[in-house]
């Protein structure tokens, strides 16, 4: 069986403080919260959805803060970096942007592109760079017009302790086109035109350790759910062993942890999120799984109140 992901699905992350967490992506970066819910396997944790206006795959930055979770190390065995994509000319203004909330920026390239470095509040390493591909975002938020906005990712660069192993599982498993090498780096392609560029060192690295400032997983796109169960059958036969299938409520989801140690999902594009919230909703309510559904009240009281505000720079 031959099978092609057409890139990322989302990336999901550890934070520590909810609010900061909110302030960062929305009130900073711009991008919309499209759903706020739990934890499925911890529901005294919130998870929140970042997204374009609709939460479109390629583009969902997903978050799990844990106040009293333990700081993490960014190392191998997880996505060392995650990219977003603004349109082409956007650079400089997202450079003055981040420098107006006290961000520090570093200007680097790799494979012809420039990339604007930086971290979040808890230290997680992401990189905004400029292309054509893919459609503009229509969310507009905080005085970031649409025509700078974020679009979604760019895609990743994977941190792999056994980084041979993990290149070959993009390229014979997952169908990523490997399309060039560059100094300690190897660049692949799927073909959707956002979350389709994946980077990956060739020198193995130590290993990271899990906590806020770290991603936890980064997940792949199925079509539907046909696909999807192909998809685990496929990983099957490739020698790997993944999960039976998760309702993840918004997406279905399996995951496997590939030889370079990062732990990967494949989630399929529905049903979205706006099976439980209209368009315009989005985001703005606490939606729980219907097992939780009894406990509102007692899970309600263990969240901390968060909102999402526009934010004064200096």
């Amino acid at each position: 069986m031959e099978k092609h992901t057409t890139g990322i699905h989302h990336i999901t992350a550890f934070a520590r403080n909810a609010q900061e967490n909110i302030d960062f992506y929305a009130g900073i970066l711009g991008i919309r919260l499209v759903k706020k819910t739990v934890n499925f396997d911890a529901p005294e944790v919130y998870h929140f959805y970042f997204g374009n206006e609709n939460g479109s795959p390629g583009t969902i930055m997903t978050f799990f803060p844990w106040e009293t979770g333990r700081k993490g190390r960014v190392g191998g065995g997880q996505v060392g970096v995650t990219t977003f994509v603004v349109p082409t000319g956007s650079l400089d203004f997202w450079e003055a942007r981040l420098q107006q909330f006290g961000v520090q920026i570093t200007r680097k390239d790799r494979f012809g592109e420039q990339f604007l470095q930086f971290s979040d509040h808890d230290g997680l390493q992401l990189e905004i760079v400029a292309r054509e591909d893919g459609p503009n975002s229509k969310w507009s938020f905080g005085g970031i017009p649409v025509d700078k906005a974020i679009k979604g990712f760019g895609g990743a660069v994977l941190y792999s302790t056994h980084p041979k192993a993990t290149s070959e599982l993009l390229e014979s498993v997952m169908g990523l086109e490997m399309i060039g090498q560059e100094g300690d780096w190897m660049r692949f392609r799927g073909s959707a035109d956002l979350g389709n560029v994946i980077d990956i060192n060739i020198a193995p690295m130590e290993r990271g350790s899990g906590g806020y400032g770290t991603v936890h997983h980064i997940a792949w796109r199925a079509k539907d759910f046909e696909d999807h169960e192909e998809w685990r059958e496929h990983v099957a036969q490739a020698g790997y062993h993944p999960t039976p299938v998760v309702d993840r409520q918004y997406f279905n989801a399996i995951y496997f942890r590939e030889q370079g140690e990062i732990l990967f999902e494949i989630a399929t594009d529905p049903p979205g999120f706006t099976r439980d919230e209209t368009f315009e909703e989005l985001g703005t309510d606490l939606k729980l799984p219907a097992q939780y559904e009894p406990h509102r009240a007692q899970i309600e009281k263990l969240l901390p109140p968060i909102q999402v505000r526009e934010l004064e720079g200096k």
